[in-house]
């Protein structure tokens, strides 16, 4: 699972918190109520924030849900770097799919 930094957190209450900041989530068991949900402990601050949100949510938004975008991508354009020049060239000019601009846009897309 990978975090994807620089990315807003709503926490419920108007608060927010970048993703690669937060450092623990703790579900609050005691005390819990009123839109409490999680402790959040973040980054240079001394005290957990308290979320309205469940651990399982906050988390989902800092991964996000592209996260499994990516690694498919990833995926695919590995598997387009094992197609054989010949076999694209027919597959570009029968389907008309070009592999090699579909493995460049996916590059862009992914920054790699």
């Amino acid at each position: 699972m990978k975090i994807v930094p620089d990315r807003l957190v709503p926490l419920g209450f108007g608060k927010f918190v970048r993703s690669d900041r937060i450092v623990a989530l703790v579900p609050i068991e005691e005390e819990r109520g009123s839109g409490r949900r999680t402790l959040v402990y973040v980054e240079n601050l001394a005290e957990p924030l308290v979320a309205g949100r469940t651990e399982a949510t906050i988390l989902r938004d800092m991964v996000g849900a592209e996260s499994g975008t990516v690694e498919l991508l990833r995926e695919l354009q590995a598997q387009i770097g094992q197609v054989r020049p010949l076999l694209k060239s027919s597959i570009r000019s029968e389907a008309g799919l070009d592999l090699d601009q579909l493995s460049r846009r996916i590059s862009e897309l992914t920054g790699e």
